[in-house]
């Protein structure tokens, strides 16, 4: 039995931490002959302590942050797009880890029903943005249009011609209603992509995540260039930007996306109420009853 407060609050620190190494365990699965060639290709990885130090630090800024939504009803929309395999999944784990789910929360849609297809393109979106004191996290948003229904020919030169004119005055839109509005792309180069997904290959843990669309955004890589570049021409507005997010480095791309993500927003620290932990109250008629052992998850560990 732990004496002291600060063993307490050593050992939940230590649990914090082996939270985050499971997190970061994303190799280990890896070939030997894999391995060895991504640390080729990534020569000067952050150190493992100075990336969770900062880590941390950030969390605790963006727990702040929500705080200040809450307590002040804001409403934030940050979208995060990107090349396939570019990090964002990576970059919206950490920044929702720590937070509160009924705060902040992920949308990521799946493809549009025959029933989506014939509404209005921005309709199936509109319902998960956010009320007031929420921060809501588009893994992929409106942008498909712009990106893979474009280039894999799921929608018409008319259709995205359409989006192009609609989206700029959508967000405009977005932002006069008081939404914090965030655009993020993350990138990553050719040979990059080419090496995560070796890894996914030769990853049971991450097959999952390679799907026929990420294959061809190989094959159509140019294809895909071309459709980025008009679409960051055509709806980077003052009233909602876009920010690159180089993403060859994940560990520095996941920090430098939080830290940007906490500039673009004037929080501020808010009142708390100072918790108290009351007494049970124990009552000496209660017996408790002894449940079934079949009740019991087996205890194999």
């Amino acid at each position: 039995m732990m004496d002291e407060p600060k063993d307490w609050l050593e050992a939940e620190l230590q649990d914090t931490l082996d939270e985050d190494i499971e997190i970061e365990l994303e190799d280990a699965i890896l070939s030997e002959e894999v391995r060895r060639i991504y640390r080729e290709n990534h020569p000067e990885q952050m150190p493992r302590s100075r990336y969770f130090h900062e880590l941390l630090r950030l969390q605790a800024e963006l727990i702040r942050l929500q705080d200040w939504v809450s307590y002040h009803k804001e409403k934030v929309v940050v979208l995060f797009e990107g090349r396939d395999s570019a990090g964002k999944g990576g970059a919206i784990k950490r920044i929702t880890q720590r937070l509160n789910p009924r705060v902040a929360r992920v949308v990521a849609l799946p493809a549009p029903s025959d029933r989506e297809k014939t509404q209005w393109y921005f309709q199936r979106y509109v319902p998960h943005l956010p009320a007031g004191g929420e921060i809501v996290l588009f893994d992929r948003s409106w942008y498909n249009r712009a990106g893979v229904e474009r280039v894999m020919g799921f929608a018409s030169d008319d259709e995205i011609e359409q989006f192009f004119q609609d989206v700029p005055e959508f967000e405009r839109m977005l932002v006069r209603s008081g939404i914090r509005l965030v655009k993020y792309w993350f990138s990553v180069t050719d040979e990059e992509q080419q090496m995560r997904f070796l890894m996914r290959i030769h990853d049971p843990l991450k097959q999952w995540k390679l799907s026929p669309m990420d294959l061809q955004s190989r094959v159509r890589w140019e294809a895909y260039t071309k459709a980025k570049e008009e679409m960051f021409e055509r709806t980077n507005i003052a009233e909602a930007p876009w920010y690159i997010v180089p993403g060859n480095d994940k560990k520095r791309a996941r920090l430098n996306c939080i830290s940007h993500l906490l500039g673009l927003m004037p929080y501020t620290d808010v009142p708390h109420e100072e918790v108290h932990l009351p007494q049970r109250v124990f009552n000496p008629d209660y017996e408790r009853e002894v449940l079934p052992r079949d009740l019991y998850v087996p205890q194999k560990y």
